[in-house]
């Protein structure tokens, strides 16, 4: 067994992001090639988007500091702390409308 304080985490990597020129940081807490699950702690500095991407399988995005939204061509969700968002099966982008981190839970398809 294995366990993880997910605030010391965010906070460390929400330091990252504020430091670093690209104002992102991200840790894989679980997964990997060998696991169907893969879950990944996300910093991101206010106004950094993580431009469009497809979704690798079903996937939610619990919010743990601060604001984000997430968003497809046709729709768009805010993310507060505490929040869960379903992650469509489209196309979608990740903005940061104020330091944020949340954790990404994906279970790959393939």
């Amino acid at each position: 067994m294995q366990k993880t304080s997910l605030t010391a985490l965010a906070r460390h990597e929400l330091e990252h992001a504020l430091s670093g020129s690209s104002g992102r940081s991200a840790k894989t807490l679980y997964g990997g090639q060998e696991h169907q699950l893969r879950q990944t702690l996300v910093a991101l500095r206010a106004g950094v988007v993580m431009a469009e991407h497809e979704n690798p399988g079903e996937a939610t995005v619990q919010v743990l500091h601060g604001r984000l939204e997430l968003a497809t061509a046709d729709a768009s969700w805010s993310g507060w702390v505490g929040d869960l968002i379903i992650v469509p099966d489209a196309t979608h982008k990740v903005t940061a409308v104020e330091d944020c981190v949340f954790l990404l839970t994906v279970v790959k398809t393939q």
